[in-house]
Parts: structure tokens; sequence; C-alpha cells
């Protein structure tokens, strides 16, 4: 076959996405349904999502426009969404000025990426990070900067921020709570990073989909509550996540007035709007009541204590998980490292993770494995049986 450089001369010079190989996420998830596997990789979690939020997303199928709603989205879902960050963070977001839907949290990172990078400004990232940022950043002309972030317990330090801000750094982005380490920053961590924003007049770009996904009596903190983040911080967040309807893709964006002028015209260009029945019924379940969120938390939390004793019991070592659907294990000593891991488990164990070293440039870190207990109680249990087979001898 002819190479598709000689094919396609446009090609050549390596596009960043056209270079880029399939997603871990992707690949696993193959190896799971090829091996019959227990899929503990990919975060979604089991069942259909809220029974009222999906009815209300049915009835608006015949009761909303199914033509092209306005731009920035319905204006019942900005207002909810502005009242909904308003009772649960205490921020006051203008509705019609400071507020837009996107078709999923990642849009809404690309969208913010592409409108605020110029070719040449370094982006200071966060590793274990999300798969999506760094060819999105490159994408947009970015420079980045990482800043490792170490287990067991994965905070930020000053040390490694001096070293990765500069005179040239523009953007900052944060994913809070952190994907895969299951890390949930405080206010010193906040605060320590929101002066190295001031002092660097950088922009944050705030990831905070599982802002709800939080355990043990914490509290999500917001970046853009910090004292003079008001103006210079882009907040994202997920439907997805918190209503475990991860296939809707519907997320929302807050700034301030001048900062959401550029992203909405970013946006404008990408998917420019969202199904408007699930807008609709977004909008009806951020009002839902406080139990409902609490609720919530409670069932995942069982969760994973179900799955980390069960792990712990048969011989793992299990870092703490502080939010998102996600354990991480210790795996030194029963691979080479966490790819040889994990793709072990799954041809012979029949049980599918995610190795973290995926989540790192060049895989700095090679010997954790993440696993989601965001699934049924038999679920868990049949894929800590399985697992044990790592341990048994004869």
């Amino acid at each position: 076959m002819t190479p598709a450089a000689n094919r396609f001369p446009a090609l050549t010079g390596h596009p960043v996405f056209a270079t880029l190989p399939e997603t871990v996420f992707e690949t696993m998830s193959r190896l799971a349904r090829q091996h019959d596997a227990i899929n503990l990789g990919q975060g979604f979690p089991d069942g259909q999502g809220p029974d009222d939020v999906r009815a209300a997303a049915a009835r608006a199928l015949d009761s909303v426009s199914n033509q092209y709603p306005p731009m920035m989205g319905l204006p019942s879902l900005r207002t909810a969404i502005a009242a909904h960050y308003r009772h649960h963070q205490g921020l006051d977001l203008d509705p019609e000025r400071e507020v837009m839907v996107t078709s999923g949290a990642t849009e809404a990172l690309a969208g913010a990426l592409m409108a605020l990078i110029r070719p040449g400004d370094e982006v200071v990232l966060f590793e274990p990070m999300y798969d999506a940022y760094l060819p999105l950043v490159r994408r947009a002309g970015g420079v980045p900067r990482f800043v490792t972030l170490k287990p067991p317990h994965f905070r930020i330090e000053e040390a490694a921020l001096a070293e990765a801000f500069s005179e040239r750094t523009r953007i900052v982005l944060l994913n809070n709570p952190l994907n895969p380490s299951a890390t949930v920053f405080g206010l010193d961590d906040l605060a320590l990073l929101a002066a190295f924003c001031r002092r660097f007049d950088a922009v944050a770009i705030c990831d905070e989909v599982w802002e709800h996904v939080i355990f043990d009596g914490r509290r999500h903190l917001p970046l853009i509550a910090l004292p003079g983040m008001r103006e210079r911080t882009v907040k994202i967040g997920s439907a997805g996540k918190i209503f475990s309807l991860t296939g809707w893709k519907v997320g929302f964006v807050m700034a301030a007035e001048p900062l959401m002028r550029v992203l909405s015209r970013a946006h404008q260009f990408l998917t420019f709007t969202t199904p408007p029945n699930l807008q609709e019924a977004v909008a009806y379940g951020l009002a839902k009541d406080d139990r409902y969120f609490e609720d919530i938390r409670t069932g995942l939390a069982r969760s994973r204590d179900r799955l980390a004793a069960g792990l712990s019991e048969i011989g793992f070592t299990v870092l703490p998980s502080a939010g998102t659907y996600f354990l991480t294990v210790d795996i030194a000593g029963l691979a080479a490292d966490d790819v040889a891991f994990c793709r072990r488990i799954v041809s012979e164990h029949g049980v599918a993770a995610i190795p973290v070293s995926a989540f790192y440039e060049g895989g700095s870190v090679r010997n954790l494995a993440r696993f989601c207990f965001a699934k049924t109680d038999a679920t868990l249990d049949a894929a800590v049986e399985r697992l044990a087979g790592l341990f048994r001898v004869g």
C-alpha cells in the first residue's frame, strides 16, 4: 500500500492528531470485549442514570423545539446552571453573559484551549492528566510545561510550580478532582496555584467535571472562587458525570464576560450547539434537592470501599481515593510495568484496568493501575474473585 504521506501530501510533517495512537481507553475496552472480561477500565457507571432526568429528556422531545437552540445554550439550562452553582458552591454567575453550554466537557476544553492559546504560549499541565489535554494544547500551538504529581498523595509543590511557570506562561490547566489519582485538591494547594496564576498573569482552565463525586465529607472548592481568580478562570463542568449519563455529552462553561466572549467564538465553530431535549432535562436535574447529590456520593463511596476492601484482602496495595469513580493500586512486583500488568490481567484473569503511565508524558510513573468502582456489587465482587488468581500459589 502507498504510504499515507505519498497519497496525501498534506499529511507530511506529522500533524498532531494524524500520528496519535489509539487511546488507552479504547485499547483496553477492545481487549475487554475480546477476552469477555469485566471492564473496570473505562470510567462509566453501570445503569441508565436517574429515571426522572431521562423522563424529562423524553418529554422534551415533544415539548421543546428540535431545531437549532441558541448557540450559548437554552436559557432554561443556563439559568439552572447559575442557580445550581450559587447553591452548591456560592458562585455568583450571570446566566446570560457568563454561562455557556457545550457538547460535553471535552468540547469545552478544546474550545477554551483553541480560543485562549496563541502559538508559542506556554501551558502548565499537571500530570497524571486526562489524555486529551496534551494533543489539544499542541494542536492549539501551545508549548506544554509539566508539573509531575507523585504518588501516593499527588500534592502540588511550590518548587515544581516555580520550575514550570515563566514569563511565557499563558494558561494553566487543572483537573480537580484529579483523574486518575482520585485526589481532591484542598485550599492550600489551590491558594498556592492561584498565587502563581496572579503573579504570572495566567488564565486557569479548570476541568471540574468530578466536583460532585467527592467523598468522606469533603467539599469541592472551585479555583474561580479564590481571591483574584474570578476574572482569570474558566470553570468547566459535566452533566454526564453529575447524573451518571456519560453518553449525553452535555458540558458547562463558566467564566467572566470578557473571557466568555472569546470562548464563545471557538464554540460557535466546533459543535455550535447541543441537543435541546438533553439540555432541558439537565436543567431539570440541576434543580434536584441536596438529598439526590448526597445519595449519589454515599452510594459511590460504598462501592469504593467495597472494591478497596476486596483488593486489599487479596494482596493489593490500594491508594486513597477522595473522589471520582476510580481506585489506584500499586502493582510493583506483579509485572514489569503497568502496561504489561493490565494486558496480563485482561487476557489471563478477565479484568480490564487502565495503566496509569498513560496519563504521564513519557510514562515517568509505571507502577500504578486504575480500576473503576462505579459498578454493581456483583460486578465488583466478580472482578476481585478473578484478580485473586494473581496471588494464588499452585
